[in-house]
């Protein structure tokens, strides 16, 4: 199996002054291509940080991590935003739709920033949207779309560019309980037609779709079953 994602001994530390704050002691996380990982923790756990660097936003200060074959452990911005942009689908619990765009033009903007010419650009587009059922909305701005609508924006634009990895962070986070639902079933379609999907959430219920369930704690991984960080 393909190795998609491969952390080993990852440790972030953050310093303020003379005070140096270990958000990571030492990740080891390998995620195969076509796993559906949640990672569950409270605020202050390291949740974020790691998510950062599964994202290719930061770097680690010690350990390396591989993703899809490549080591980004050392690379600088400009090398982590063109990863980004080639590997990485993002969906946001914010949606970072631009509000001024269609859903048509938000999902292109990625090619745009890569120079896929027009025509590729809108055919592919439309492609996506089709794949989260919004064929029929494509020229709506997000002000005219729900929630939920919203985030399938969020999700096309994220598998535009044919990720190696999508990653979510909080995709439900700002969804009623019919659009979480509806859009949790849509990450379901993903993974089962071979999509490699990693969800940062802190809710046990939206984590139970995954397939591969860990918890942070303190800037360490465990594997447990779902919920049983709920009774620490």
């Amino acid at each position: 199996m393909t190795h998609m994602l491969k952390m080993t001994g990852v440790r972030k530390t953050y310093s303020t002054g003379v005070v140096q704050v270990d958000a990571l002691r030492g990740i080891n996380l390998d995620v195969l291509a076509g796993d559906y990982v949640a990672i569950m923790g409270p605020s202050g756990s390291g949740k974020s940080t790691l998510m950062h660097i599964i994202g290719c936003l930061d770097v680690p200060t010690a350990g390396t991590y591989e993703l899809d074959g490549t080591d980004v452990s050392s690379m600088t911005e400009k090398e982590l935003a063109e990863v980004r942009n080639q590997k990485i689908g993002f969906v946001f619990q914010a949606f970072n739709l631009l509000s001024s765009l269609s859903a048509l033009r938000n999902v292109e903007l990625p090619l745009v920033y890569a120079g896929t010419p027009a025509a590729e650009r809108r055919e592919r587009a439309m492609a996506a949207l089709t794949k989260v059922g919004l064929a029929d909305r494509v020229q709506h701005r997000p002000g005219e779309l729900s929630g939920g609508q919203q985030q399938r924006v969020s999700v096309a634009r994220a598998l535009v560019t044919d990720p190696a990895l999508i990653l979510a962070d909080e995709p439900t986070g700002n969804l009623d309980s019919h659009s979480t639902a509806e859009i949790l079933d849509l990450f379901d379609e993903l993974n089962a037609a071979g999509r490699t999907i990693v969800m940062i959430t802190h809710e046990a219920d939206v984590a139970a779709h995954a397939t591969s369930p860990w918890h942070i704690y303190d800037g360490q991984l465990r594997d447990e079953p779902i919920g049983a960080g709920a009774a620490k």
